[in-house]
C-alpha cells in the first residue's frame, strides 16, 4: 500500500535515534531524544493552498530537518511515517 499526500503535504520516515553518545555512553530508551532528521518518502503536488500558490521544494529521497513535534504519525504495513506540511520542514540536510 502506498501513501500519496495531497496539496502541500510531505510523507517522511524518521531516522533512528542515537543509541550512544559521541563519548561512547549507551543511552536508555527514555533518555533518547526524538530524532528531527527524516527521509522524504512521498511529496504532494503543491498547487493552490489557502489561496496561495505553493511550490514544492523537497523531493523523494531528500534528508530533511523537521520541527520537533510536527505532523501526524501513521503506521502502514508495519512501518511508521509522519505526514507534515512543507512549511514544517526547516531545512534539507546535505
Amino acid at each position: 500500500m502506498n501513501i500519496k499526500p495531497l496539496a502541500d503535504r510531505v510523507v517522511i520516515r524518521m531516522t533512528e535515534a542515537e543509541e550512544t553518545t559521541k563519548s561512547g555512553i549507551i543511552l536508555a530508551g527514555s533518555a533518547k531524544e526524538k530524532p528531527q532528521v527524516a527521509v522524504v518518502v512521498a511529496v504532494g503536488p503543491g498547487g493552490v493552498v489557502d489561496g496561495k500558490e505553493i511550490t514544492m521544494y523537497v523531493s523523494v529521497g531528500d534528508k530533511v530537518l523537521t520541527s520537533k513535534y510536527s505532523g501526524t504519525e501513521v503506521k502502514l504495513d508495519g512501518q511508521e511515517y509522519t505526514i507534515v506540511r512543507q512549511n514544517d520542514i526547516l531545512a534539507i540536510v546535505e
